[in-house]
């Protein structure tokens, strides 16, 4: 522990000296802007700006995040942060596995595993039964993440509600250094980048290194990664890059707690009392956590022109995940392959896509029931193959230089094959489906874009919902109890969605105002949830036998304003709404449990030179935690509002620092919870996850 310490205080002290400088001379000194050269663009890796044309061409919500203008990375909600639409629910603040969820899809899974597809540089992340595991990103090595939501996805695998992400690597073209932080609760990171380049060729090859304590009891987690790629430029045309990647992650789960327990102690777990809850699910002896290693080798070749060219895709992944909740471990291994290829072109007016994605997993997975944390009874042995078959045709009509029709038409066919070889019970399922879309894009001048869509989003489930199982709390305490596994045969989760909104700028110059806004509606069927039992755990996976409706806001705005002395203020602000309910059925006109219906995000930072400072907040409105809406507050997920504050500082081409401070009040709140169909009526029942409370962090980057 008292090394632990000392890594913290070394990177924050590393932190401060950078900063002191700065600091002690910004009242009398304007350093000056630093220039950085534009990133070189190809096919493969395009730069910002080439990027955020191709997103000006989706007739939709979207997104462009670049990661290294924000210091500090560990973490999703890091990067991700002030976007509109997407909506991050830390689960323990460490790496785990936040909530990410785009317009409710995937929100009522558990773990956190489906609703949107990850890709990386361009290729699918997730197993082809749709899961992931999402704390296996690495952000620190990304250069851009471009988010199309919803419907407005343009891959050719991409068929859910929530959309896509496009995680694209950093390579060889990029700047490499070293970065090291720490911070609170045992916070240690180290991140190290080199690449070299030459004529046609360059490549990149990094390491980082986590570890944190974790605010609550048993909340401690690490994470390692490595990821290399080298990438080659040919005569006509033609681009080749390939892709490496090993991840060793890590972490324990404190688990759920109830709101008096949390309200007393939030770094408490069951196990800290005396109750029956406390002995029946006591965290210590059951040790829930997360183990999961994943190799990935990926390659891509791009060839022709902009009047025509290909891009084809190949990726194997392997991955070996063991997930034990309190009473059930589950060793799954895994190996993935994909092929994809895209063709695109223009012939007068029009541009046209056309795309083909297969993907097959094979997986065996294990069930055992737990006792004093160690595997005691195997109940279930799976062999599981998901493979899915995608085709696509993507059409863009310019009748007119301020007009654009664009219209996509996808064509699926999802296979789920499950057999338990204990029993020799089987389950094979299948979907064909067409997701189609249609859009319009008026852009009257350079710094106005509207648009508008209709499209049919389609959701297969995965083996996590597919498998289902039992094993009472009881067990774990030596009762002979019996436990139980089963294939549950689910339909496809299917919506309708409408969409309309804009982004540009609004003014002109250094202080023009960004904007973007989207308003959306979704007519939800077969909505998928998992449903918890009084005592916390997954009781049931069901299709919602009633329509659901997903309707949202979402708005960003962004800018500076100068004049102010010898700085500039730079500012941002994200809202998401979001009204989730159920129109019939059982909880007709209820809210759907699991979303805040309104987030907000703000940052306010003053620049002068190369220092900037200032606050931030995060407020999330109260949420009701189970679909019958108990209206009681031990069952409701109260408000709140999160301030920071945070400092960073480049003092030349070479070092810069930052020092951040979160919960700089230690507010306690719930950052997530379970969902449930309705709330036990005894207020003691566990269902929250306590946040982070009071939070420092620091870190110091030398860029070769």
């Amino acid at each position: 522990m008292y090394f632990k310490r000392k890594q913290s205080s070394l990177a924050i002290g590393l932190a401060f000296a950078a900063l002191w400088p700065a600091l002690g001379q910004a009242q009398v000194t304007t350093l000056p802007s630093i220039r950085v050269a534009p990133q070189e663009s190809t096919p493969l890796q395009p730069n910002t700006a080439q990027e955020r044309k191709r997103l000006d061409q989706v007739p939709g919500g979207t997104n462009l995040i670049v990661p290294k203008e924000q210091e500090r990375q560990a973490t999703l909600r890091d990067v991700l942060d002030y976007q509109p639409g997407i909506v991050v629910q830390e689960f323990f603040g460490g790496l785990d596995q936040p909530r990410l969820n785009i317009r409710g899809s995937g929100i009522q899974s558990n773990p956190v595993n489906r609703g949107v597809l990850l890709m990386q540089d361009g290729l699918p992340l997730n197993e082809a039964d749709g899961s992931f595991v999402i704390s296996l990103l690495e952000l620190r090595n990304t250069g851009l993440v471009s988010v199309r939501r919803g419907a407005n996805a343009i891959n050719p695998g991409a068929t859910t509600l929530g959309g896509e992400l496009d995680f694209q690597s950093l390579t060889g073209t990029n700047r490499e250094g070293i970065k090291i932080e720490g911070g609170s609760f045992g916070r240690f990171g180290i991140n190290a980048a080199k690449g070299f380049q030459g004529e046609r060729f360059d490549g990149r090859i990094s390491f980082s290194h986590d570890k944190s304590d974790g605010y609550r009891h048993h909340s401690q987690s690490r994470r390692t990664n490595m990821q290399a790629n080298f990438g080659a430029r040919f005569d006509n045309g033609v681009e080749n890059r390939t892709y490496l990647s090993y991840t060793d992650l890590k972490f324990d789960i404190p688990n759920v707690v109830s709101k008096a327990a949390m309200e007393d102690n939030p770094r408490g777990v069951l196990g800290d009392g005396n109750t029956m809850p406390d002995q029946m699910q006591n965290v210590y002896d059951r040790d829930p956590n997360r183990k999961t290693k994943q190799f990935r080798l990926a390659n891509r070749t791009y060839w022709g022109t902009e009047a025509l060219n290909h891009t084809v895709g190949v990726y194997w992944q392997t991955i070996d995940d063991t997930f034990t909740n309190p009473t059930t471990s589950s060793p799954t291994d895994g190996h993935t392959y994909g092929v994809q290829w895209q063709m695109a072109g223009t012939q007068g007016s029009l541009d046209y896509r056309l795309g083909l994605n297969w993907a097959r997993t094979d997986m065996d997975r294990e069930l055992h029931a737990t006792r004093h944390g160690e595997n005691f009874l195997k109940f279930g042995d799976y062999d599981l193959q998901a493979e899915n078959r995608n085709a696509m045709l993507g059409l863009a009509w310019h009748f007119n230089p301020q007009w654009q029709v664009v219209a996509d038409l996808k064509y699926s066919q999802a296979i789920r094959d499950a057999k338990e070889r204990l029993s020799g019970n089987r389950l094979d399922q299948d979907w064909s489906y067409f997701s189609p879309k249609v859009g319009v894009i008026w852009a009257p001048n350079e710094n106005q874009r509207w648009f508008a869509n209709i499209s049919r989003s389609n959701e297969a489930p995965t083996y996590w919902e597919i498998i289902g199982n039992n094993v009472p709390p009881a067990f774990g305490m030596g009762n002979n109890v019996p436990v139980s596994t089963r294939l549950n045969r689910l339909d496809m989760q299917k919506a309708n969605t409408f969409e309309i909104g804009g982004n540009g700028t609004w003014g002109a110059g250094r202080d023009a105002v960004s904007w973007s806004l989207t308003l959306y509606r979704s007519e939800v069927r077969n909505e998928l949830m998992e449903i918890a039992d009084a005592t916390g755990a997954v009781s049931e996976v069901i299709n919602y036998r009633g329509k659901t409706r997903h309707q949202g806001i979402e708005l960003g705005l962004g800018g500076s304003i100068h004049g102010l002395g010898d700085g500039a203020l730079d500012y941002r602000l994200a809202y998401t709404y979001s009204d989730f309910r159920f129109r019939d059925g059982q909880y007709a006109g209820n809210r759907i449990a699991g979303v805040p219906e309104h987030l907000i995000g703000a940052e306010l930072l003053y620049r002068l030179g190369g220092l900037r400072f200032g606050p931030n907040v995060r407020w999330v409105s109260e949420a009701y935690t189970d679909h019958a809406n108990t209206d009681a507050d031990y069952a409701k997920r109260d408000a709140y509002a999160l301030w920071g504050f945070k400092v960073d500082y480049q003092h030349d081409k070479h070092w810069s620092a930052f020092i951040q401070a979160d919960n700089i009040f230690d507010k306690t709140y719930a950052s997530s919870h379970l969902i449930r169909a309705k709330y036990p009526a005894t207020p003691g029942a566990p269902g929250f996850l306590p946040g982070t409370g009071r939070s420092f962090s620091a870190g110091l980057s030398y860029r070769f």
